[in-house]
């Protein structure tokens, strides 16, 4: 079952994605004990914020990061169902070893949510050398996959990719579907890190193959009665489409095809408007992302009305990208020539980043800032 982020826990995975660092991933054994470990730099995933419009306009995440942005727990299980979760004190030998690979996994994820990678690194591998000692696979599945996502973090995507191809076969070899949410949420960050690495045609057919089942999926369950299947469980599967729809659209959008990415665009809003309301964080966001690529085509007047429905809603929560919406506003308004509300809306920005100590939008707010004066300078 899939689950969003808590925003201050996914703006802390956004911090540490792009880094460079060592390669820290193992390899599925076929028996005996774990696989020979893969060592390397690791390729850093795009980092950056994308250009709008003419080389300058409203920032945008590339498409790896999108993925990020909606990513919690490991997606071969829940918190609530790692291996031996809620049971009883241990009484021989096999029990205490899964007490003590539980506790490894809530340390390394507690060392992910401090931006403690290595520390976690060094867990992770504590606890698969256990899981295979005692033979536990669900304990060995679901350290993979947390392994799969520190260096999918870290921007390691070659051996991120690995580690969650090796966590798919086994989910697959202990008879999930391809349709389970979890196996969604794998493919997912497999087209997330083939867009990284410019590998189009991968990325698009992984893309597709999230969209296109779910939709199919949620089709079919649409009229399934709760005692059958929850409520809860789906509106999981709707969030899940939403997060494939944000990532599709984020990728088409910085391979400059806005026009489509606002389809996808319009969709995911659609979907976090109904499930999550309009005031939720990444609603907000989807809403500017949908303005961003309105505003790349030229639709300035309609880029606005979502950028400024979305700035008062994150003034209202207090959003923690609020600087960001900000910027994006101030420069569609620019776009519209309207330059003396676009330089008070740059300015109010720059507050928020500077408060935010958010040195690379304080520079591109900055570097906007000049561009603008030049623009409404009277020519002489």
């Amino acid at each position: 079952m899939s689950r969003l982020l808590g925003w201050s826990l996914g703006r802390g995975l956004l911090r540490a994605a792009g880094r460079r660092g060592r390669g820290c991933s193992a390899l599925p054994a076929r028996a005996g004990g774990p696989g020979p470990e893969v060592r390397g730099a690791g390729r850093a995933g795009p980092a950056g914020r994308g250009r709008g419009r003419a080389g300058r306009g409203p920032v945008t995440s590339a498409p790896l990061l999108a993925a990020l942005a909606w990513f919690s727990s490991p997606a071969a299980a829940d918190e609530e169902e790692q291996p031996g979760a809620g049971a009883a004190a241990p009484e021989d030998a096999a029990d205490a070893a899964e007490a003590e690979i539980i506790q490894l996994l809530k340390r390394a994820k507690l060392s992910i949510m401090k931006d403690e990678p290595e520390e976690a690194e060094l867990i992770l591998h504590d606890a698969l050398r256990l899981a295979y000692q005692s033979d536990n696979k669900k304990a060995i599945t679901y350290t993979y996959d947390l392994m799969a996502n520190l260096a999918f973090i870290r921007g390691q995507l070659e051996n991120a990719e690995q580690l969650f191809k090796a966590t798919m076969s086994y989910l697959l070899g202990g008879g999930m579907k391809q349709e389970d949410n979890a196996i969604i949420e794998i493919s997912l960050k497999l087209a997330s890190i083939y867009a990284a690495q410019n590998r189009q045609e991968f990325a698009l057919a992984g893309y597709e193959f999230c969209i296109s089942t779910l939709e199919e999926k949620i089709e079919r369950e649409k009229e399934l009665a709760e005692d059958v299947m929850s409520v809860e469980e789906k509106a999981n599967t709707h969030l899940l489409l939403g997060m494939c729809l944000d990532s599709c659209a984020r990728y088409l959008l910085f391979s400059k095809q806005p026009s489509q990415a606002q389809r996808m665009y319009e969709k995911a809003l659609q979907i976090s408007q109904e499930i999550q309301g309009e005031g939720h964080p990444q609603t907000i966001v989807l809403m500017s992302d949908l303005a961003t690529t309105l505003d790349a085509q030229g639709y300035y007047d309609e880029a606005y009305a979502y950028m400024q429905r979305a700035s008062d809603l994150a003034r209202q929560i207090n959003h923690p990208e609020l600087h960001m919406v900000l910027s994006n506003l101030a420069a569609i308004l620019t776009h519209r020539e309207r330059y003396t509300q676009a330089e008070e809306i740059y300015q109010e920005a720059l507050k928020q980043a500077e408060l935010k100590r958010d040195e690379v939008s304080v520079q591109h707010i900055r570097e906007e800032l000049a561009q603008l004066s030049r623009k409404s300078r009277p020519v002489t």
